[in-house]
């Protein structure tokens, strides 16, 4: 209980603890994000993350504060005290880094171009001049398709589903997106039939894509729930928790630091 007092005391939360209930973090996610964080058919909030989240909330004896937002509306929710942590599957980029702290990353992902299965052009900057690429708005997807496709059109969008649906309807001819997301979201579903991945794995230039998947967090709180936190995903990580949950979702190793 005094640990637990402590960290409540340093922090901007919710809700203040009582001897009866525990502090709440309100955690953000962006829905759209299958496996990651989706509406099931109930109406909850399911996916890897959601999951995570609640191990992690466990370990620090508090109560999970779900809170749904557009991606671009993570951050300044964050910084304007409306959610205490950003769990959307946001990059550590530099330039983040400028705004919001993180923690360490709890999961690494490829980055790639969805195409029809009979695309006619080649996955490269020359390959879809002219063409139309969707991305998801605020995302880093969106300043590297600017920055390396200049001779096609990048349309913005509130939330990937409906980049997918505007690709299904030939309204695009690419969307550039996390593998995992594209691969559970949509190419496994009966709208992504006929598409596929196309080009290199992006991600790889880390001036974009930085260093994986963290927790994002206001920088006066990185010394006290961000060490935290820290502690509790390299509790989960050594206990073997972490493989886990990776396993109950995907059939690749997203958790384990590429080298």
């Amino acid at each position: 209980m005094r640990r637990r007092t402590a960290l409540a005391a340093g922090l901007a939360w919710s809700a203040a603890a009582c001897a009866e209930a525990p502090p709440r973090l309100r955690v953000g996610f962006a829905v759209g994000y299958a496996p990651f964080s989706e509406i099931g058919s109930d109406g909850q909030l399911k996916g890897f993350e959601v999951d995570l989240a609640q191990q992690l909330c466990a370990r620090l004896g508090l109560q999970l504060g779900q809170t749904i937002l557009d991606f671009d509306g993570l951050v300044p929710a964050l910084q304007a005290r409306k959610i205490d942590a950003i769990m959307a599957s946001m990059s550590i980029t530099p330039e983040r880094e400028q705004v919001i702290a993180f923690t360490a990353p709890y999961y690494y992902s490829p980055v790639r171009l969805v195409v029809r299965g009979d695309a006619r052009f080649e996955a490269t900057p020359a390959g879809l001049q002219g063409r139309r690429i969707g991305v998801e708005r605020g995302t880093i997807h969106e300043r590297f398709a600017a920055d390396t496709f200049k001779r096609s059109q990048v349309l913005r969008y509130a939330t990937q589903d409906q980049v997918f649906l505007d690709l299904k309807a030939g309204r695009l001819d690419a969307t550039l997106v996390d593998a995992v997301i594209a691969q559970f979201g949509f190419l496994k579903q009966v709208d992504g039939r006929g598409f596929a991945f196309a080009g290199p794995d992006f991600s790889r230039d880390t001036r974009y894509y930085g260093k994986g998947i963290g927790v994002g967090l206001r920088k006066a709180d990185a010394p006290t729930l961000g060490r935290r936190l820290d502690e509790a995903l390299a509790a989960l990580r050594s206990s073997g928790a972490l493989k886990a949950l990776n396993d109950r979702y995907f059939s690749l190793d997203l958790v384990t630091p590429p080298r």
